[in-house]
């Protein structure tokens, strides 16, 4: 019997070969297609087998590699903004949170679908029986608040955001306007989703 892992790679982490690495692209495989078709139709009336219809796989491939519709979801949304899978950064290094979600809200808005699915992934963490969702909503929130308020006080030294508002808070209140016009926009496209982000944007600068 031989075993699925190489000794190591360069950087001296096991290196996946064999069945095990044939699962590990198979996998990707799955997903890869299955972002085309959330791009394309969102999350609304699926089921795994809905999914696995439109992606080309069986049932029980899907639930071998995926478990449950929720973990599907949430894999695709995060495997969907890898920094790989993103188009070139054009903001400069010095651009400020809300900036950042103006640039996120126009590239949103090429892949609904997708956007969709992140909403309801969110809308999902709220209720019970739902732990998938609850930890990639928790952990997300978490994770961009502090890494916001960390160029919110970086930015507030150089004199470019307002010194006296609290970091955090503005790192909270920049995550909510951006969710909430998002699903502003999802409903109704005519909302002014960027305008409304500038003039955020306005009051907190100096």
């Amino acid at each position: 019997m031989t075993d699925d892992l190489s000794p190591t790679d360069d950087e001296g982490r096991p290196r996946p070969r064999g069945a095990y690495a044939k699962g590990i692209a198979r996998r990707q495989e799955i997903l890869d297609r299955a972002i085309e078709v959330f791009a394309e139709r969102g999350a609304d009336r699926t089921s795994l087998r809905s999914i696995a219809s439109a992606v080309g796989v069986t049932h029980s491939a899907l639930t071998h590699y995926f478990g449950s519709l929720e973990e599907l979801l949430v894999a695709v949304y995060q495997e969907s903004t890898v920094p790989e899978r993103q188009r070139p950064d054009l903001l400069p290094p010095d651009a400020t949170p809300v900036e950042r979600m103006i640039e996120s809200a126009r590239t949103n808005r090429e892949i609904p679908g997708l956007v969709q699915l992140y909403s309801t992934l969110v809308a999902a963490a709220l209720e019970e029986g739902h732990p998938a969702a609850r930890e990639f909503a928790t952990t997300r929130f978490s994770r961009l608040r502090t890494d916001m308020a960390t160029i919110v006080r970086d930015q507030q030294k150089s004199g470019r955001m307002r010194e006296d508002v609290d970091a955090d808070a503005v790192a909270a209140l920049v995550v909510a306007a951006s969710d909430g016009l998002q699903t502003q926009w999802l409903l109704d496209d005519s909302a002014p989703q960027h305008e409304a982000l500038a003039l955020l944007d306005r009051l907190l600068r100096p």
